[in-house]
């Protein structure tokens, strides 16, 4: 939403203080030039880029517009997901997760959680490490296998970022192109009347402007916010890692819970009576640390005896 409104801003100044001045829309208005710019920035992308990373540019992009994925109420339901998990190993034992993790969509605890099983990397990223876990590998060789998963995420989701700050770097350019033909017309077009010669320089000079505006006004902060797009993604994963690895290094599941809730970028970070109330609002969760169980246990011996 904001995406839009900001494009919006943009246009919608230059235009306005172009009218403002007593400028001549219809001026401005050069299909020839927005081919030759258009056309050239596309190709460029084409040449240097291969299917899988013009996929993940489109994506990117309708990304862009669609929002942050990653709320405070998607971190509070994964905390909870993490939490009821993380409970039913330590009650039943990590094999007890092997269903829960080999079919994550049958599973009737991560079964609930949609957004989590419809995003398949981040469902794989933690599904294939708690799988891991369960065959036994220890905490700290899953600690290096999830730094080099992240490490080869992060470059991978760099790839189209890059590629789309190519492209806005080479608008500038191209509308010089453009300009350079606009010149090149109106110098065989010396001799006419002056009114066609006129209108010929000031195409040329739409290209460059075009080139320039759609530089800094429209792609190169597209890609801006696909990189902070990219990093929200890093942070959330991030934040799986730092709670699966605090359980399996020995920590009770409400501490786990709170180190990843630590590690929650700041402007969605619940607070801890937030994910307290959220994550035991269920019911289930209480007894799982095994703090209920012992007074139910004691009352019930006496009450035996």
């Amino acid at each position: 939403m904001f995406a839009i409104i900001g494009i919006v801003v943009v246009f919608g100044s230059v235009l306005g203080g172009y009218l403002m001045e007593h400028g001549n829309v219809r001026v401005l208005v050069q299909p020839a030039e927005l081919v030759v710019i258009g056309g050239a920035a596309i190709g460029t992308v084409l040449i240097a880029n291969p299917l899988h990373i013009l996929k993940q540019i489109v994506g990117g992009v309708l990304g862009v517009f669609g929002g942050s994925k990653f709320t405070k109420q998607r971190y509070l339901e994964s905390l909870k997901m993490m939490y009821e998990l993380l409970n039913k190993a330590r009650r039943e034992g990590l094999m007890a997760l092997e269903a829960d993790v080999e079919d994550p969509a049958k599973s009737p605890l991560l079964s609930k959680y949609p957004a989590f099983i419809k995003d398949h990397h981040i469902r794989d990223y933690f599904c294939d490490t708690m799988r891991m876990a369960v065959s036994g590998v220890e905490a700290f060789d899953l600690d290096q296998l999830l730094d080099l998963d992240m490490e080869v995420h992060h470059h991978n989701a760099g790839l189209p970022i890059a590629s789309l700050s190519s492209m806005a770097d080479s608008l500038p350019g191209l509308g010089i192109v453009a300009a350079v033909l606009g010149v090149v017309i109106t110098m065989g077009a010396l001799g006419g009347p002056p009114e066609e010669i006129g209108h010929k320089v000031a195409a040329a000079l739409v290209g460059t402007f075009l080139g320039i505006l759609l530089c800094y006004g429209l792609v190169g902060p597209l890609a801006a916010s696909m990189q902070k797009t990219s990093d929200e993604e890093g942070a959330y994963l991030y934040v799986l890692r730092v709670v699966m690895i605090s359980f399996l290094k020995g920590t009770a599941p409400i501490m786990a819970v709170e180190f990843a809730r630590r590690a929650i970028p700041g402007h969605v970070r619940p607070s801890f009576l937030e994910v307290e109330k959220f994550c035991k609002g269920g019911g289930e969760s209480a007894p799982a640390d095994g703090a209920a169980a012992e007074p139910e246990a004691a009352a019930a011996a006496s009450a035996s005896a």
